[in-house]
């Protein structure tokens, strides 16, 4: 119904004229994912209509196309993240867009054109969505969907984990652990654009080969199952690569005490993630005899610190391309309609197979 609106006010001449015939034929209602206390995702979440209102200054109204389901989404709802936003909240933090009518003092924003949501907690689980037009950020209509949607949240993290910690330089090497993860297969893929060698740490699994060799085809130098870590001999002294400078970990616990192990003199370890929920082991001899060193990253808040940064333009811009041009691919997904989240956020808290599957709430549907 709303497509057919939709339509009629792109023929029209001013926006005023184009959202007075939307109110007379038919008022916008979003359809949105609402929780009003913490919990489990399918127990709180609810599907509630919200009118939308005519966007004003410099507010945007969009269809939101589609968002992803991601971890730090699912801890959110169960009141296990950082960010505790007001009830009623609308759940998820990223997604894809289209202009559908934008506020008389809107400057780069038109109808037509997609946008993704590029600040966080603002509630991307809804089919509309009236937003500030800071809060969006352009991007070209032929960026595959599902790309698009995930754009904000994974390709950063890896981007800026393999930038700001380390001054790599082609043929150093980086170990990441949750090697299969949707960060961990960018950071694959973006090493292997910029020359240097990667090598990953993935569980035991019956299919462990074929993920080793997929993982390989988007750009892994070497993956090891968590056993074979503590017995590679590729980092020895005439081994096949030189010690990393630099490991990535989203696990945690012991996985995380073997991969530092592995780092080289005054190496860094950048914790993003503790999947296993087990604490950080941190090797007292690593310290004093390696000097190495411990830090953490959160997007969420290198985000913020950045928001009107030449840097974050910058960065965007070549990731963009990169997708764009298919240099770089997202994690494999599934589309759900929204209709089914509770099977999609039950999906998503027990993913499993050969790599990290993303589920996206298709809101077409």
């Amino acid at each position: 119904m709303f497509s057919n609106i939709y339509r009629h006010t792109l023929s029209c001449l001013g926006k005023k004229i184009a959202f007075a015939h939307v109110r007379n034929t038919s008022q916008i209602c979003a359809q949105t994912l609402q929780y009003t206390k913490f919990g489990e995702p399918a127990d709180v979440l609810e599907l509630v209509q919200q009118e939308i209102p005519e966007p004003t200054d410099c507010e945007v109204l969009v269809k939101i196309l589609a968002a992803p389901i991601n971890p730090s989404d699912i801890n959110t709802i169960q009141g296990k993240y950082p960010v505790k936003p007001p009830f009623p909240a609308i759940a998820g933090n990223e997604g894809v867009a289209e202009v559908l009518c934008v506020g008389e003092k809107v400057k780069k924003l038109k109808p037509g054109q997609r946008v993704v949501v590029a600040v966080n907690a603002l509630g991307t689980w809804r089919t509309h969505a009236i937003f500030d037009e800071h809060q969006l950020m352009g991007v070209p209509a032929k960026l595959d969907l599902a790309a698009a949607a995930t754009l904000i949240v994974n390709p950063p993290t890896a981007y800026r984990m393999l930038k700001d910690f380390v001054p790599l330089a082609r043929g150093d090497c980086v170990i990441q652990n949750g090697a299969n993860s949707a960060v961990g297969q960018i950071v694959h893929q973006l090493c292997k654009a910029w020359g240097i060698n990667s090598v990953g740490v993935v569980r035991h699994r019956p299919n462990v080969d074929e993920l080793k060799e997929y993982l390989k085809t988007l750009g892994a130098t070497e993956i090891l199952t968590e056993e074979e870590l503590s017995t590679t001999e590729i980092f020895k002294k005439g081994g096949k690569l030189r010690p990393p400078r630099l490991a990535l970990n989203c696990v945690g616990g012991k996985n995380a005490s073997n991969v530092a192990r592995l780092l080289a003199p005054k190496g860094v370890m950048v914790t993003y993630g503790g999947m296993s929920r087990n604490p950080l082991l941190v090797s007292t001899p690593a310290l004093i005899f390696k000097n190495i060193s411990y830090c953490g990253f959160w997007i969420t808040r290198w985000s913020k610190e950045q928001a009107k940064s030449t840097e974050r333009e910058k960065m965007f811009q070549e990731l963009v391309q990169m997708l764009a041009t298919g240099v770089l691919k997202g994690a494999k997904c599934e589309m759900v309609p929204l209709k089914d989240y509770k099977r999609a956020v039950a999906a998503a808290l027990d993913v499993k197979g050969l790599v990290g599957k993303k589920l996206i709430l298709d809101m077409s549907c």
